[in-house]
């Protein structure tokens, strides 16, 4: 591995290093950017860097848009952008529903669809697995953050100096999210973490300020969804919920047609229709959040 490639890699991991104890990073950069999720998590973040409580001042935020976000979430983002003082760029790959639901066809004529969605699946034989194949969130955030940041922040083709510092909503309790930025001109940071905050404290900053209380961001149809957010999403954002089983309805269709095993992909862990299972009960005792093994802490915050 060429020397300077390995310097790079060892000045990513010292900054992780850094991080993990509770220090922000030691390069000061031309540029800080917030990677904004619109989620309970980055939202406290944007407010606390509009208030000054944290420094620098980010010169822009960056909201990747699946266009499947709830409608609470897409009102919440249009409050926020009023009570910030930086610009609030959204970005879109398109619609991550038309984009799961397509059909293709092969040269040989097979039809295939490209899924990028981990859904929970149940054979024939009675087999539980998870479709493994998990890209939503690379193709239709981070790639979509990363492009509008590269633009932005003038990135030259194969910069190795880091001149971006994208700031990221991770709070205390999610800590095993955080990573080292794959891009040699960019470094993470993590400041909720600086504060040893965890997300109960930033629903307690947001309260203490008179802000309402920001939604939870994660696409309508996400299997990563606890119990309790189900839950939520089916008594207080109906429309949002029938449109999450209507897509489940959608995509069996489509894995009908292209899967030859036969898999039937679900929503729910449980393998039941969403529209079959009774969320009035308790069902979260124990259960880890799925979110926990999100690939780069974009989603969900």
């Amino acid at each position: 591995m060429p020397v300077d490639v390995v310097c790079v890699h060892m000045n990513k991991m010292n900054t992780l290093q850094r991080s993990l104890n509770g220090l922000a990073p030691e390069l000061e950069t031309r540029w800080n950017v917030l990677s904004l999720g619109a989620g309970v998590q980055s939202s406290v973040l944007a407010l606390m860097a509009a208030e000054g409580e944290i420094s620098p001042m980010p010169d822009f935020a960056v909201f990747a848009d699946t266009q499947a976000e709830p409608a609470g979430v897409y009102e919440w983002l249009n409050w926020l952008e009023t009570k910030l003082p930086f610009p609030v760029y959204r970005v879109t790959k398109g619609s991550l529903e038309e984009s799961i639901l397509e059909l293709r066809k092969a040269k040989d004529g097979r039809m295939w669809a490209k899924t990028g969605l981990p859904t929970f699946t149940l054979s024939p034989d009675g087999t539980r697995g998870m479709i493994p194949n998990r890209s939503c969130t690379a193709d239709f955030k981070i790639s979509e953050i990363l492009k509008c940041v590269r633009k932005k922040c003038e990135i030259k083709r194969g910069q190795k100096e880091v001149t971006v510092t994208q700031w990221i909503g991770i709070s205390m309790d999610e800590i095993q999210r955080m990573k080292p930025s794959r891009e040699a001109w960019s470094q993470h940071r993590w400041p909720l973490v600086e504060r040893e905050m965890r997300r109960e404290h930033c629903l307690e900053w947001m309260k203490n300020r008179g802000y309402p209380l920001p939604p939870r961001s994660s696409c309508v149809f996400c299997p990563f969804h606890s119990d309790a957010e189900w839950r939520r999403l089916k008594n207080e954002e109906p429309l949002e919920f029938e449109r999450a089983v209507a897509f489940e309805k959608k995509f069996q269709a489509v894995k009908e047609k292209t899967d030859e095993k036969k898999a039937i992909p679900f929503l729910h862990r449980s393998c039941n229709p969403l529209d079959k299972i009774d969320f009035r009960s308790d069902y979260d005792m124990g259960q880890m959040s799925l979110f926990t093994n999100e690939c780069e802490g974009i989603c969900g915050v």
